[in-house]
């Protein structure tokens, strides 16, 4: 049996918790514990650790204020540096040393960043040190968020080249209904396509910490599994989970990686948000979808969104499925006036040209 060798654990703040209004270290001493003995054994390890805003609020003794950006990142100033001293100090107990990471989108969309970023993590590894990964909410607006933690764990581990993402919650995986209200609801032990999974209510499914639920986790799983990575969500409370996990035991809901995992420049296409769509025609599907063709412009009926060229955009077909996501070789404006068109007729209309194709085969990332 393959055994990884890169893993991601996502620690929900309801997990560090244990649904309390402060840390419980018992329960973050068993996860150090585990970490320790994969770490012994060669695996390397990167915790993203959840949390901060919560330590901070129990440091200030809960004052009440106004729920408001400042007041979170006020929370989670105080609560960062104290989070990061508690991991330091119970990896401290078997030896290992830790290294903070603090990310924004920023610094995973751009390129030269993201570069740096993964030069980072792997210069940190190669050191036997741990790195603790977070939001840098301290100091991140809303259009640099990243959004939340489970998202902030499937593009680390895109990142980073892991080979499991192991997602850690107060509730034991993914549910045919939810379990709390539902007592005939089932757990999926396993998922292979998101789309197994396309008529199940989710929309309840949130912890009272935390701030995402099971719907970011099954976002988070299909990008990571998009990534070459397997994907399990499991309950943090459950006995040794990390190692049960890590040995293949079947726990929670397990998605295993895609086969044939994205190259590295895609898995950067893939962590940046989409400025825009392009809707496009059953021709420009079947072309992209089965004969593995770049978008022309003639393929695509209308679009939404501001964007320019070089950014983001997803691509969906006339019954609004987004199909792929890729790098836009024109702006918007110059889009809406080419798009329909054939492609020996843009430069006459722009009075520019940057190529015959709307997205280049080799910038673009199917969904499907």
């Amino acid at each position: 049996m393959k055994k990884y060798k890169r893993i991601i654990i996502k620690i929900g703040t309801s997990v560090l918790t244990s649904g309390s209004p402060q840390l419980d270290r018992p329960k973050m001493i068993n996860i150090v514990s585990e970490c320790a003995k994969l770490h012994q054994e060669g695996v390397e390890i990167i915790i993203v650790s959840s949390g901060a805003v919560a330590v901070g609020k129990h440091r200030l003794n809960f004052p009440k204020l106004p729920s408001t950006v400042a007041s979170k990142q006020l929370f989670a100033a105080v609560g960062q540096s104290r989070l990061m001293q508690v991991w330091e100090q119970l990896f401290e107990i078997y030896g290992l040393q830790v290294g903070q990471i603090l990310l924004t989108r920023g610094d995973i969309e751009g390129r030269s960043r993201y570069l740096h970023a993964r030069e980072t993590l792997n210069a940190l590894l190669n050191q036997r040190v741990i790195p603790i990964v977070n939001e840098n909410d301290a100091v991140a607006t809303e259009e640099i968020k990243l959004g939340d933690n489970d998202n902030l764990s499937a593009m680390v581990t895109m990142l980073a080249d892991a080979d499991l993402l192991i997602l850690l919650t107060d509730q034991p995986g993914l549910f045919t209904a939810d379990p709390t209200k539902n007592p005939d609801a089932k757990l999926i032990e396993e998922v292979n396509s998101i789309n197994e999974i396309a008529n199940i209510d989710l929309s309840s499914s949130k912890s009272g910490l935390g701030t995402g639920g099971m719907i970011t986790k099954l976002k988070a799983a299909d990008y990571a599994r998009r990534s070459g990575a397997d994907v399990v969500i499991a309950a943090g409370a459950a006995p040794n989970v990390i190692t049960r996990v890590y040995q293949k035991e079947m726990l929670g809901t397990r998605f295993p990686a895609i086969s044939t995992p994205l190259e590295r420049r895609k898995r950067w296409i893939l962590t940046r948000a989409s400025s825009g769509k392009l809707f496009i025609d059953g021709g420009a599907e079947r072309a992209l979808t089965q004969n593995g063709r770049s978008l022309l412009p003639a393929g695509i009926s209308h679009l939404t969104g501001n964007f320019v060229r070089g950014e983001t955009i997803s691509i969906l077909n006339k019954n609004e499925e987004e199909l792929a996501r890729g790098i836009v070789r024109y702006g918007s404006e110059d889009m809406k006036k080419i798009m329909g068109m054939q492609s020996d007729k843009i430069a006459e209309t722009l009075g520019y040209f940057y190529g015959t194709v709307a997205v280049h085969r080799n910038d673009l990332i199917l969904l499907g």
